[in-house]
């Protein structure tokens, strides 16, 4: 017996240092060049006037980077079709750029010219109208475990035209706002819901839900995006392929950013669980 403990214990310190072991791995993950990252959503709410709009400039950042470098020092000018010219101008070095004298019309043709870095980016777009949220329903009885609250954002998309739409539920708790996009492919000029549900919803929570007209090309864009963000992954599996928004560069093609540039007619409604 004696013979044997001596022969498993030395094995036994063996295997309780490896255990015991634990180094932090940090894996090089390629870098790319910063591009520039434009967020430009200008928003008109269907009730009221908006408020000072603005546009947001970042650069893409490494994998590690905890942090979202502005970019600053930009001309930024938006230019609708008859030639009136918005200039926005930076909240100190933010990378935020506001105006307070656009108000887009519907219908109308506008055009986002931004100079970054001796780089010229533009983009044009159409500004699009949007039907009202009629109705919120919910219900229990969702998700996984069968408890979760369901909410139901009623409207009736107008007949005789193809309509694109972006919906933002935001609930008053520490969640990330959830998007998404629908069309009127095989729903036009009928009534029916956006659909939205988290198993962290409680009575008494509060939820924002916004609805955004947007083109098709910006429903196309986002769907894909969306698509990508939901799937299961991590940074060492293949990377999806680049989603362009209608943003280009002027000045070297090759060089192009990420982001987009809409203009949208926004409906809000805010909504307390029972």
């Amino acid at each position: 017996m004696s013979i044997t403990i001596k022969r498993i214990l030395p094995c036994l310190m063996s295997i309780i240092a490896l255990l015991g072991c634990e180094d932090t791995v940090h894996v090089d993950v390629p870098e790319a060049t910063p591009r520039l990252v434009i967020d430009a959503s200008i928003n008109l709410p269907k009730d009221g006037l908006p408020e000072a709009q603005q546009i947001k400039l970042t650069t893409s950042a490494p994998y590690y980077n905890d942090q979202v470098p502005p970019a600053t020092g930009a001309s930024v000018e938006i230019t609708d079709s008859e030639g009136i010219v918005y200039t926005f101008l930076e909240d100190g070095n933010s990378g935020i750029y506001k105006n307070t004298q656009l108000v887009p019309k519907f219908g109308k043709s506008y055009t986002l010219d931004i100079v970054y870095q001796n780089e010229h980016y533009t983009a044009t777009e159409t500004m699009k109208s949007v039907t009202e949220i009629e109705d919120i329903l919910q219900s229990k009885g969702g998700g996984f475990s069968g408890n979760d609250y369901d909410i139901k954002a009623y409207y009736t998309d107008p007949r005789d035209e193809d309509n694109f739409y972006l919906f933002e539920f935001i609930p008053n708790i520490q969640l990330i706002p959830n998007l998404q996009v629908y069309e009127d492919e095989y729903t036009q000029g009928n009534r029916i819901f956006a659909y939205y549900t988290d198993e962290d919803l409680a009575q008494g929570n509060q939820i924002t839900i916004r609805v955004y007209g947007v083109s098709e090309r910006f429903y196309n864009f986002m769907n894909i995006l969306l698509e990508q963000s939901s799937s299961q992954g991590n940074p060492f599996q293949t990377q999806p392929a680049t989603v362009k928004g209608n943003c280009v560069n002027l000045t070297d093609k090759n060089n192009f950013p990420f982001g987009y540039f809409r203009l949208s007619e926004m409906h809000e409604v805010i909504y307390t669980l029972e």
